[in-house]
C-alpha cells in the first residue's frame, strides 16, 4: 500500500465540539500530572514588578481538558502573587483547532476565568514544533495528550495504521527518528520561552518499561473496521494505503536522551519523571454495571474524536470527501462493535514530567 506523503502536518479534527464531548479518557489520563503542576505553581519564581504572569497551555484542544489544570495553577499562584496580579493564560494549538469551541468553554460556567477579573485567556494557532510566544516569557507551561502527534507523517506503515503495531522496520525506524527529532524541536522552543526557573509539567503517551504502546484492542478494531469498508467497495485500497494515525509514544528513555549525559538541554533539567499505567475507567465502569456496548461506545467515542480524523484525511477529497460523514458513523460503529464483542482492560501507559528552566 502507498503510504500518506512524506511531510504531512497531522491537524485534522472533526469539529465542532466533538473532542471536548468525547476525552473522557484523556481528562481521566492527565489527572497524575495535576499534583506536579499544582506543585510548580507553589514553587515557581515569579517576576516582579506588575508584569504579567504567563501560562502557556501546550495542545489545548477544544479546552475541556484544560480548565482543571489551568483553575489548579491559577489558585496555586493567587496564593503568592495577590488577586490583583494579572495572569495570562495562553492557549496553543494547531491553526485548524476547533478554537470557537474552545471559546465557548472559557465563556462558560465552568470556565476558570470565572470569579478572577484578574485573569485573561488567550490563543494561539500555531504548531508547538516553533517558537509561539516571546523569549523569556513563560513563567508556567502545561501539555496534556500531545507531544505524542508528531510534526510530519514521515513516511508510510505498509502493514497497519499506527507504528507501534507495525512489523516493518524501515518504517519503524523512520516514526523513531522522527519522534526524537520532534522532542529535541519542542524542548528547545520551550526553553527559549520559559523565564528563568520557569517550570514546565508534560503528560504523554509512553512505552512502558516492556516497550508495550497499549490500546491493542483498539487498535486491532480500527483496523479490522477500515479492512471491512476496503473489502465491500467503500474504501479505495489507495486511500487505505494513506492512512496513518501519526504518533508516537516514547519510553522514558527516550524522553531523558536530550539531556544525557549533562543533564540539561537547551537550558532545560528533568525535576521529576515517571511512566506509570493509567486507570482503565471505562474498564472499571464495566466491572460495575456489565455494559459491554458502553464499553465499546466509550472507546470508539475516543477515537472518533482523536485519530479518526487522521484517518479521514487520507479519503480523496480529505474532510471535505461527500463520504466523510458516513466514514465517521462506520469507524465508530465497527469500534464500538468489536470492542464490545470482547471486553478487557487495556493498558494505558503514560509518561508524567516537570522540567525546569535554569534560573
Amino acid at each position: 500500500m502507498s503510504g500518506k506523503p512524506a511531510g504531512t502536518v497531522p491537524e485534522p479534527m472533526e469539529g465542532h465540539g466533538a473532542y471536548n464531548r468525547s476525552s473522557g479518557v484523556q481528562a481521566a489520563g492527565l489527572s497524575p500530572a495535576l499534583p506536579l503542576f499544582e506543585r510548580a505553581a507553589r514553587v515557581v519564581p515569579l517576576a516582579q514588578g506588575p508584569e504579567p504572569i504567563v501560562i502557556a497551555d501546550y495542545g489545548a484542544s477544544e479546552g475541556r481538558n484544560s480548565l482543571a489544570p489551568m483553575r489548579a495553577a491559577i489558585a496555586g499562584l493567587r496564593g503568592r502573587a495577590g488577586r490583583e496580579r494579572a495572569i495570562s493564560v495562553v492557549h496553543t494549538d494547531q491553526p485548524g483547532n476547533d478554537f470557537a469551541a474552545l471559546f465557548e468553554i472559557l465563556a462558560g460556567p465552568e470556565s476558570y476565568l470565572r470569579g478572577d477579573p484578574a485573569a485573561f485567556a488567550f490563543a494561539i494557532g500555531r504548531s508547538f514544533y516553533g517558537q509561539i510566544l516571546p523569549a523569556a516569557s513563560v513563567t508556567l507551561g502545561w501539555s496534556s495528550w500531545a507531544l505524542q502527534w508528531l510534526s510530519r507523517v514521515p513516511g508510510p506503515i505498509p502493514d497497519h495504521v499506527q507504528i507501534a503495531y507495525s512489523r516493518d522496520e524501515a518504517a519503524r525506524t523512520l516514526f523513531a527518528r522522527q519522534a526524537a527529532e520532534d522532542w529535541r524541536v519542542f524542548l528547545a522552543h520551550r526553553g527559549h520561552e520559559l523565564r528563568p526557573g520557569g517550570q514546565l509539567v508534560l503528560l504523554t503517551m509512553a512505552l512502558d518499561e516492556e516497550g508495550v504502546f497499549g490500546y491493542r484492542p483498539l487498535l486491532a478494531a480500527i483496523y479490522a473496521a477500515l479492512e471491512e469498508m476496503v473489502a465491500d467497495g467503500f474504501l479505495r485500497t489507495d486511500e487505505f494505503g494513506r492512512m496513518v494515525i501519526p504518533t508516537v509514544a516514547r519510553s522514558r528513555a527516550d524522553l531523558e536522551a536530550p539531556f544525557v549525559p549533562d543533564g540539561r538541554f537547551a537550558g532545560l533539567a528533568i525535576e521529576e519523571i515517571e511512566v506509570f499505567h493509567a486507570e482503565d475507567r471505562l474498564w472499571a465502569e464495566f466491572e460495575r454495571n456489565g455494559d459491554a456496548h458502553a464499553l465499546g461506545a466509550g472507546w470508539a467515542a475516543f477515537s472518533r474524536a482523536s485519530v479518526v480524523p487522521s484517518l479521514a484525511s487520507a479519503l480523496e477529497g480529505g474532510l471535505e470527501d461527500p463520504r466523510a460523514a458516513s466514514f465517521f458513523e462506520r469507524m465508530e460503529r465497527g469500534m464500538a462493535s468489536r470492542v464490545a464483542a470482547a471486553p478487557e482492560r487495556f493498558v494505558i501507559p503514560l509518561a508524567r514530567m516537570t522540567l525546569a528552566r535554569a534560573g
